[in-house]
This record gives structure tokens, C-alpha cells and sequence, in this order.
């Protein structure tokens, strides 16, 4: 069986950037996801259309069909209040290097990254990690199913995640990544979206 929109396909597959390993998933742990459902890159789908298992795949992704370029108009200064509750800064949260996910005043969710803590602000970075990389991934299909209608009518109804970046942020209070287990995050997250991988 083919890999096709609205089946089921589980993939095995290594992404390199800049010459180093950024993510994998084996063979006995595969990323699963349904074809046409916007759970992975685009252009990550297009290389697995059309495979059967067994059969590989290898595809180099620029920034700006991966995850953008790098928008220094994505760093912004947050106020201090943002990270206040009831009278008492949040220190524990605002570590630099940190990444938290943050909350738009429509409840959009974006991770951010700590940059700098000052006496009124905390200077965030917005960029989703691989802004501005050349994605290179090889892999090979694993498996190929059928999904019944009840559950892609489940799926279609979902809620999607979306992580991109802005600048009207509030605080959310929270360890949790972007939509939980989608967030970037090695060892249980990847690199290209799906169950397991972080969002696009």
C-alpha cells in the first residue's frame, strides 16, 4: 500500500542541520501521521507521498519552506508584570536560554526563548529553533494504513496547533510545550511536526 492523503504512515528518519544530527526516529519508535492533515512540514509529506514500505527517502529543506528566516523583529521586551503573581516575580521561570510558552491576547500559543532579565522587562525571542537552517532529512517508510472515516472526521475537527511567532504576548504560566507533546524538545520531540515533533 502506498503512502497517500489520509493514511496513516509511520516513518523512520534522521534530520541533520549544519552537518550535526538534530533529530531522529528509529525504526522501533517510527513518527507516525496521517497524510493531508498539516501535522508536518509540506515539504516533508511530499517526500513520503507515494512510498511504500520499505522504500526511502532523502530531501533538503530551505528556511524558507521549513520554519521561515530568522525575523529579529521576532525579539521583543516583554514588561516584568507579565512574569507577576500576586506582587512576586516569577524568578524561577526567567532563566536565560529558558524557553516558556507564552499566550497572545487572542490565545494564540508561542514558545519563547529567554534572552535577557532586566529590573522592568525580559527580552524574548520568538524565532521558532530552526529559523533560518537548511533542514536535511533522509528516511525511509515503515508502514502504510488505512484510517477509518470516524477517526479523520475526529481529526479533521481537531484542534490545530500554531506556533509562529508575534509580538502581543501575555503570560502563561506553564511547563508544558507548545499543544504539550508537540513541542521541540530531543529525545521526545522532533523536528518536523506530527505526534511527536514539535509544531510548524
Amino acid at each position: 500500500m502506498k503512502a497517500d492523503i489520509n493514511r496513516r504512515v509511520a516513518v523512520s528518519y534522521q534530520l541533520m542541520v549544519e552537518g550535526k544530527e538534530e533529530d531522529k526516529a528509529d525504526s522501533t519508535k517510527p513518527l507516525e501521521f496521517v497524510l493531508g492533515m498539516g501535522q508536518l512540514l509540506p515539504g516533508f509529506e511530499d517526500a513520503v507521498i507515494n512510498k511504500e514500505p520499505g522504500e526511502s527517502f532523502e530531501i533538503e529543506l530551505q528556511p524558507e519552506d521549513a520554519y521561515g528566516v530568522y525575523n529579529i523583529g521576532n525579539i521583543v521586551d516583554l514588561p516584568m508584570s507579565i512574569f507577576t503573581i500576586d506582587g512576586k516575580v516569577m524568578t524561577d521561570m526567567l532563566e536565560i536560554g529558558k524557553v516558556l510558552p507564552m499566550q497572545t491576547h487572542s490565545g494564540q500559543t508561542m514558545m519563547g526563548k529567554v534572552l535577557e532579565v532586566a529590573t522592568e522587562s525580559v527580552k524574548m525571542d520568538f524565532n521558532h529553533p530552526l529559523a533560518g537552517k537548511v533542514l536535511h532529512f533522509t528516511g525511509r517508510v515503515e508502514r502504510v494504513e488505512e484510517v477509518s472515516p470516524e477517526e479523520l472526521e475526529a481529526m479533521t475537527h481537531a484542534h490545530n496547533c500554531g506556533c509562529c511567532c508575534g509580538d502581543d504576548c501575555e503570560g502563561h504560566h506553564s511547563e508544558e510545550g507548545c499543544c504539550g507533546e508537540h513541542h521541540h524538545d530531543h529525545g521526545d520531540g522532533g523536528c518536523c511536526g506530527g505526534e511527536h515533533h514539535h509544531c510548524h
